[in-house]
C-alpha cells in the first residue's frame, strides 16, 4: 500500500467492491440454475452445487462488507456482522454436507438414478471458466494492495472449482458409462468441501485464522 498512490488504491479498492458484487451475484444466478436442473433431473450433486451457490452468496455478502470496511479503514478488526455471516456460513456448509450425506445414502440403498446430467457439464464447464477468472482477478487486485484478506477470498473462491471439478467429473462419467452411483460418489466430493469450508468459516470467526488455509491455493 505505501508504494501505491492514493488515486492507485483507490481505484483497486473500486476493483475489489465489484469483483465482490460479482461474486455474490453470479452465485445467485448459478444457484437458482443449477437448483432447478438438480430438481427437475433429480441430480444430487447438481441440486447440492446449487445450495453451495447459495451459501457462497452469504459467504459474499460478508466478503463485501469486509471491502467496504477495509476501503474506509483498513485498520479496523472485524465488524460483529462480518463474524456474524461467517458463524450462518459455517452452519450453512455442515447442513449442506449433512443433507447430501443422508440422501445419498438413500439414493444408494433405493439405487436411484438421475434423469440426466447434461445440465451438470455445461453448468460445471461455465462455472470453472468463471471461477478462474475471478481467482486471477481476485489474486492480482490483492497482490496490488498487499490485502491478506481479499487474497484469502481468491483461495476460498479456488473451493468453488474444486466443487465444479467434481460436478464436471460426475456428470461426465454418467453421461459416457450411465453409472447410477456416480451422482451419490459426486456428492462426497462436495460433503468434503462443504465441510471443510464450514470449519475454516467458524475458525475465522472465533479469530483462530483470518485467511483460508493455504493448502487450498492452486
Amino acid at each position: 500500500m505505501t508504494t501505491l498512490t492514493r488515486s492507485t488504491a483507490d481505484r483497486y479498492w473500486q476493483y475489489a467492491l465489484w469483483l465482490a458484487f460479482f461474486t455474490i451475484f453470479y452465485n445467485l444466478l448459478e444457484g437458482l440454475v443449477s437448483i432447478f436442473f438438480g430438481a427437475n433431473d433429480e441430480t444430487l450433486t447438481l441440486f447440492g452445487f446449487g445450495v453451495d451457490s447459495f451459501i457462497e452468496v452469504m459467504s459474499g455478502i460478508g466478503i463485501l462488507a469486509m471491502v467496504l470496511r477495509i476501503r474506509q479503514n483498513p485498520e479496523t478488526s472485524r465488524s460483529q456482522f462480518e463474524r456474524t455471516a461467517l458463524r450462518v456460513t459455517g452452519t450453512s456448509f455442515y447442513l449442506l454436507a449433512a443433507g447430501l450425506a443422508v440422501t445419498a445414502i438413500f439414493n444408494i440403498f433405493s439405487a436411484h438414478r438421475p434423469e440426466t446430467t447434461l445440465p451438470g457439464l455445461v453448468i460445471s464447464l461455465i462455472s470453472i471458466a468463471v471461477m478462474w477468472a475471478l481467482v486471477m482477478a481476485k489474486r492480482r487486485v490483492g497482490r496490488t494492495l498487499d490485502s491478506a484478506p481479499i487474497l484469502a477470498d481468491a483461495n476460498c473462491t479456488m473451493v468453488c472449482i474444486y466443487m465444479s471439478i467434481v460436478l464436471l467429473a460426475s456428470s461426465l462419467i454418467y453421461a459416457v458409462t450411465g453409472f447410477g452411483f456416480i451422482d451419490s460418489i459426486g456428492a462426497l466430493g462436495l460433503i468434503y468441501f462443504s465441510y471443510t469450508e464450514g470449519k475454516e468459516s467458524f475458525e475465522k470467526a472465533a479469530g483462530m485464522e483470518d485467511a483460508c488455509d493455504d493448502e487450498h491455493e492452486g
